[in-house]
């Protein structure tokens, strides 16, 4: 079975996004139709998984139309546009109201879905992707191709395909079917959207405590964000947490220093001139221990809490249903820190506050060389963080240690960041997800929390106070970098195509609507 996946116009701009010659065969989700009925998830679902079907051209092209809009905070890029697809994606869906939020950075999205159920479920959404250089992709970043990639099937490769358009398109393909089998949703939807994720959601805040906001917040027993959660094998886990993040850019200049020259020059003149460069290089390297591989910030783990008995236990059993070496097949890596155990790795990835530079720049780095002697130098750290750090007492930590060694003319920049966030194992959101997972047949497993970030801390802290965290089934990888995929359809019978990843957000709603 094939289907024209040509992009539509839309809102007066030509989104082309096409996957020439795609070909999709039937998939496994049609197939297991006629069975009996799907367990007490919300009971019989022959309809759904009819109109899922029915609708799956449409859900491929709507995905591929919203990677075709790429929103980039860093680079201010379809900011407005990227929001407003947001708004009309939302009512499109069933949404009643899909409201704009203004902040003081980009916009973010309010959005409210009353079914007339008795229970409320929160959602996050975010609509902006990563930066991405076209040269570096096998295809084309905003084309969203649909293409073969072994051992999975059928992907689509694009900006924004994983993290996070895809599985939140998915979660849309769930809403558009039940409407079209004449079912309400299980639930009824408060949704909170935002727009400056990647740079480290600087003002989620002022659209998450609205008034408005927090009284339909109130309302809601859990908060979840869409997530292609399974692995290659098909496996997959629940994060109970995931650590919190300031993001810095680190500014050494000779005028602010008033020392070297106030612009660049020849490097002859180095003999009798200080560095901006060497500046920079040196004030980095008292951030961390001699190898680079342990924070040396002064106070840095004043309100770090170890790890707890049950916390390591997860861990151990994580260890004990994992295979390393598919781990460090799927993440490319050669060593773990340290030379570490798998355990001892994991415990220190789950326990540990991070200092990472992401990139550095000075002078000249062109072909051949320069003989320049740099007047200014730029470094761009992040600084993962876990409880009970926050992200306030980081930053001022920092500025603090560079001063007190002298560095207090780099200029320090925080561009975003927030809280580490924390949920119960019994939570009606993590008992719901793991519910669905085992009807699936998916292992699942448990991990303190996710080594990387999401705002999650608007909703887990006060005055939201809620359970908060990750569901979706389906596989995609390659976030942040190029060829960055999602799978459509699953040639593997151990991970979910797009199709049955449907389904199982439907099962999910009906799951919270049983918590």
């Amino acid at each position: 079975m094939s289907w024209d996946v040509e992009q539509p116009k839309r809102r007066g701009l030509l989104l082309m996004a096409a996957a020439a010659g795609a070909t999709l065969a039937m998939p496994r989700l049609v197939l297991a139709a006629a069975d009996k009925g799907d367990g007490k998830l919300g009971g019989d679902l022959a309809g759904v998984r009819a109109a899922i079907e029915k609708q799956r051209p449409d859900a491929i092209r709507r995905l591929q139309s919203w990677i075709a809009l790429p929103s980039i905070a860093a680079e201010n890029r379809n900011m407005k546009e990227g929001c407003q697809m947001m708004i009309d994606l939302l009512k499109e869906a069933g949404f009643q109201s899909a409201t704009m939020m203004p902040t003081d950075g980009h916009p973010g999205v309010f959005a409210t879905l009353n079914a007339g159920a008795p229970r409320t479920v929160g959602m996050y959404f975010m609509y902006d992707v990563k930066q991405f250089d076209p040269s570096e992709w096998s295809s084309p970043p905003l084309t969203a191709a649909i293409v073969d990639k072994a051992p999975f099937g059928k992907v689509m490769i694009g900006r924004g395909a994983i993290n996070q358009k895809g599985p939140e398109a998915t979660f849309l393909a769930a809403l558009h079917a039940l409407k079209a089998a004449g079912r309400k949703p299980p639930v009824n939807i408060v949704l909170v959207a935002e727009g400056e994720e990647e740079i480290g959601s600087p003002h989620f805040g002022q659209v998450a405590h609205r008034p408005e906001v927090l009284a339909a917040l109130s309302k809601c027993h859990e908060v979840f964000m869409p997530f292609a959660s399974q692995s290659p094998q098909g496996g997959v886990e629940i994060a109970l947490g995931a650590k919190g993040i300031i993001e810095v850019e680190m500014v050494a200049s000779t005028e602010k220093w008033g020392r070297g020259a106030k612009d660049d020059i020849h490097s002859s003149y180095k003999a009798e001139l200080d560095s901006a460069v060497w500046r920079m290089v040196k004030a980095l390297s008292t951030l961390v221990s001699e190898d680079g591989n342990d924070p040396a910030i002064d106070g840095w783990f004043e309100h770090v809490k170890p790890l707890t008995p049950r916390q390591r236990e997860i861990i151990a059993d994580k260890v004990a249903h994992t295979q390393e070496a598919d781990v460090k097949k799927l993440l490319g890596v050669q060593h773990w820190v340290h030379d570490l155990s798998y355990r001892d790795a994991l415990e220190r990835l789950a326990s540990q506050p991070t200092v990472n530079i992401e990139g550095m720049y000075a002078g000249y780095i062109g072909p051949g060389g320069k003989t320049v002697l740099p007047s200014k130098a730029t470094a761009k750290l992040d600084f993962r963080l876990v409880p009970d750090q926050t992200a306030a007492e980081a930053a001022a930590k920092l500025k603090a240690h560079l001063a007190k060694r002298g560095f207090d003319d780099i200029e320090v920049k925080v561009t975003g960041g927030y809280d580490p966030t924390q949920t119960e194992e019994s939570s009606s959101l993590i008992q719901a997800s793991m519910s669905v997972y085992k009807e699936e047949g998916m292992p699942v497993s448990l991990s303190p929390r996710l080594a990387g970030s999401w705002p999650g801390y608007v909703f887990t802290g006060p005055p939201v106070s809620l359970p908060a965290g990750h569901f979706g089934t389906g596989h995609g990888s390659r976030a942040h970098a190029p060829d960055e995929y999602y799978v459509i359809e699953s040639s593997n019978p151990a991970v979910q195509g797009m199709a049955e990843a449907t389904l199982s957000y439907v099962k999910h709603l009906y799951a919270l609507a049983k918590a």
